[in-house]
């Protein structure tokens, strides 16, 4: 039987091959659920101020099932949008957000999920934006279980991979290798990437990377070559690039690289480009790594997020306070939650107790006059 190890390595290399191939998503996918212990997963994106959703990849999925999910019962997923406020790469299970008892009791467990046996699900926001976020989520059915912390650990060891995977995956598009559409397209990745080739030679910069090369602080071009500012951060960039040229990297280029330490943290990611389906890449763009450079920390919340963390709310009180900017009265909010009048009143009083407020219409106040405090 084949390592963790073994196996880990061959899944990273699939995720990366699939991100220049979307054929082999349903493989890959296939291979996370194997590896994390779960009997479904899907790629999706999540809107917590639209509740509109939309899945990108899938595997195992009862398509009936999917239909209504996108149909009706997206409003009724208790976990959100506390989910989506989640930060990007953090591992969360959905009894994390509401405990199984509870969940049970939902319309969105007893019409969706018990119909097809799912009893839980590992997840992780790819990326994450103001209200909306991307998303890995493996499904556990009954003969999985709970997700417990192997489930938990296993996945977040493939996380960093689908998220540099999501991003290749706007940066390559095979089908129209013209330079136009890569200058555009590279142009729209918030982070910023450097396309290299033999020695360090840069063969592309999108717009956030010229930015940073103009700033000069953490990285700087001489004679057309990509250089660190930091000498640490050089010799490691050096031979990570070195590595991916002559085909001795890591799936994922050996790990970040520490560009700047200073508000929050600057790091670089080399990715190879010169093993599986990423080796048309190369010859396509004649480049051997794709750099890329994004900052730690996160941008400041939307006022529900920044609520819900001021005060500590759990996921099923944020979906309340979510409900009460769109209607009033206990009724209305049981039906549109697809919870019981009781349980709601129950998450009412707590919101409640928890923001100083006595009634629906105080609490509507409070979030529409709500600014986070000033991040030091």
């Amino acid at each position: 039987m084949a390592s963790e190890s073994a196996l880990l390595s061959e899944l990273i290399g699939l995720v990366y091959d699939a991100a220049l191939d979307p054929t082999l998503w349903p493989r890959a996918l296939e291979q996370t659920c194997r590896f994390v212990g779960g009997s479904s997963g899907n790629l999706f994106w999540h809107d917590a101020a639209t509740e509109e959703s939309a899945v990108l990849r899938l595997f195992n999925d009862e398509p009936h099932y999917t239909k209504l999910y996108f149909e009706k019962y997206i409003p009724l997923n208790p976990c959100f949008p506390a989910a989506a406020f989640c930060d990007a790469g953090h591992v969360y299970g959905s009894t994390d957000l509401v405990p199984f008892d509870e969940m049970v009791e939902t319309r969105f467990y007893e019409e969706w999920m018990k119909p097809q046996g799912i009893i839980d699900l590992v997840a992780a926001n790819l990326e994450k934006g103001a209200t909306s976020s991307s998303i890995i989520a493996v499904r556990m059915h009954e003969s999985d279980g709970l997700v417990d912390t192997d489930n938990r650990r296993r996945l977040g060891l493939i996380v960093p991979h689908f998220q540099r995977a999501v991003s290749i995956g706007r940066l390559f598009d095979q089908s129209k290798s013209a330079q136009a559409v890569l200058t555009q397209t590279l142009d729209n990745v918030s982070a910023a990437v450097f396309l290299v080739g033999p020695n360090g030679r840069l063969v592309f910069t999108n717009a956030p990377g010229r930015a940073v090369l103009d700033e000069a602080a953490l990285l700087t071009e001489r004679n057309g070559l990509l250089f660190a500012v930091a000498p640490d951060a050089q010799r490691a960039l050096r031979e990570a690039c070195l590595a991916a040229e002559n085909g001795n990297a890591a799936m994922d280029g050996g790990g970040p690289i520490p560009l700047a330490t200073l508000q929050g943290g600057w790091f670089a990611n080399v990715l190879p480009l010169t093993s599986g389906n990423r080796q048309r890449t190369v010859a396509l763009h004649s480049a051997v790594a794709a750099v890329f450079v994004r900052r730690t920390s996160p941008a400041s919340p939307p006022p529900l997020e920044a609520l819900a963390k001021m005060y500590k709310l759990t996921a099923s009180e944020i979906r309340v306070i979510d409900a009460v900017m769109k209607v009033s009265g206990v009724k209305a909010l049981a039906e549109a939650l697809g919870l019981t009048q009781a349980t709601v009143k129950t998450h009412l009083h707590n919101v409640f107790r928890k923001t100083g407020t006595a009634r629906q219409s105080e609490l509507v106040k409070l979030i529409a006059g709500f600014e986070p405090p000033a991040r030091e």
